[in-house]
């Protein structure tokens, strides 16, 4: 298999904040919006070089959001950024009527999701934030692997019209995926091809499955890993293409196994190929305070969870 190289490993908020510094002197329509948590979501380069753009509306997540609907209306493309808790579902009725129902372009930018925000407890953690968004019509969902394509996806959205949620992390995770690479939204990316498994991840997941891929290589198994970096709109051809390979998906995610990418998937076998299924992610339960190791360990969000999934899924055969 493809060997991927941890080039070291790096914060995907930080990939944020240099993805927005960017847009910033590219594109002037770009404006930040910030719920009192500018150096939590790396956004202080931004408000040094366009402090005329930057807006800090404290901690009153609601009104962020329906500034934001308003900016749009002057062809305004605003990023508002904060902890995916306070992103979702502090403000899902504002999200859900002034921007997703009136479709403007909006781009909510969640740091701190899922259980890897780790000590800064469990109220802080959310693991429901892809299904919430998920639902909404129209609205697009993209949850990053490491530095350099969060940062690649924040220059993305901005050329994209409509609302979008992109959610990223707070620890430092490995970065291996190409540096200045393209992001496009909607298309997964291939990172090994297999025979025996398709190993379906998301966000902090994808390089778990990259070294879960190893591990099953060493045991003789042939696994397939694909990027899925974009929830909605989902790649169902790639995943399709993949599973008439292998006859058989474990999918895996922080987040919870209810509303995440496990059921997009599921839905997506269920309407044109039905196949074993195996779900790596958070059992409907909270998350509880802890390291992020700790957390992951705990709640099975590891390679060592995937391998074990993959040799479930292939016994369903």
């Amino acid at each position: 298999m493809k060997k991927y190289i941890n080039t070291g490993n790096k914060d995907t908020r930080s990939g944020f904040g240099a993805g927005l510094t960017e847009l910033g002197q590219k594109n002037e329509n770009v404006v930040a919006l910030c719920a009192d948590l500018i150096g939590s979501l790396k956004m202080d380069d931004f408000k040094k070089n366009h402090p005329e753009r930057f807006f800090q509306v404290g901690i009153a997540e609601a009104n962020m959001i329906g500034i934001a609907a308003g900016m749009t209306i002057g062809g305004k493309i605003p990023f508002t950024g904060t902890f995916a808790n306070f992103s979702t579902g502090r403000v899902y009725d504002q999200i859900r009527q002034s921007v997703a129902y009136s479709d403007k372009n909006v781009k909510i930018c969640a740091s701190h999701a899922g259980l890897t925000l780790g000590e800064d407890g469990a109220t802080h953690q959310i693991l429901e934030d892809i299904g919430l968004m998920k639902m909404l019509p129209g609205m697009t969902v993209i949850n990053t692997c490491d530095y350099n394509q969060t940062k690649a996806a924040t220059i993305a959205i901005a050329e994209h019209h409509g609302p979008v949620y992109l959610r990223f992390g707070r620890p430092s995770v490995p970065n291996f995926t190409p540096e200045n690479g393209t992001f496009e939204i909607g298309k997964a990316v291939l990172l090994n091809e297999g025979t025996d498994v398709t190993i379906v991840a998301t966000g902090h997941l994808v390089w778990e499955a990259l070294v879960a891929a190893e591990a099953l290589e060493a045991k003789g198994i042939s696994a397939e890993v694909i990027n899925i970096h974009t929830i909605k709109p989902l790649d169902e051809e790639a995943i399709l293409k993949s599973l008439a390979k292998t006859k058989c998906v474990v999918t895996a995610e922080e987040h919870n196994i209810l509303g995440g990418l496990g059921e997009s998937v599921a839905r997506v076998l269920a309407l044109n190929n039905p196949a074993p299924q195996e779900f790596v992610a958070v059992n409907d339960s909270f998350g509880e305070s802890g390291t992020p190791d700790q957390l992951m360990q705990k709640y099975k969000l590891n390679n060592q969870a995937i391998v074990e999934a993959a040799e479930r899924a292939i016994k369903r055969k």
